[in-house]
């Protein structure tokens, strides 16, 4: 299942960034991330060092220009870490880190016909099982 999460967004490209009471990420292809808790965005600078900045969407919060900034960029790499966190790495420089919570589901990966994945509390990733019709 690793493997799955870049099958389902590398190589998609973000055709919007919004924000308020989460992030979404929504990318061509109908295939949205929906980040629900707190996570960090370190954006590329080309005068100093990575800015990195720190978001809690569960306060409300307006999307920064570096996030801004990744409309129209593609997802490079895509990857589920060992505790049930989302990491994702844009074209052009650009890293999203959603860290696993306890109580909290912080991370859902969702797609036209519903969700594909996601984070639950306490780290542990849910994948549905695929629909079967007859």
């Amino acid at each position: 299942m690793q493997n799955a999460i870049t099958q389902v967004l590398a190589g998609r490209r973000v055709a919007a960034v919004s924000g308020g009471g989460r992030l979404d990420l929504r990318l061509d292809g109908e295939v949205t991330v929906r980040v629900s808790h707190e996570f960090r965005f370190a954006a590329p600078s080309f005068a100093a060092p990575e800015e990195v900045g720190h978001f809690f969407p569960a306060l409300t919060f307006q999307p920064s220009a570096a996030l801004l900034d990744l409309v129209g960029r593609t997802v490079a790499t895509a990857r589920i870490t060992l505790a049930g966190g989302l990491e994702l790495g844009f074209t052009g420089g650009g890293a999203l880190s959603v860290p696993p919570h306890a109580q909290l589901a912080p991370w859902s990966v969702l797609t036209a016909g519903g969700v594909a994945c996601e984070a639950l509390a306490g780290g542990e990733v849910r994948w549905p099982e695929p629909r079967t019709t007859r």
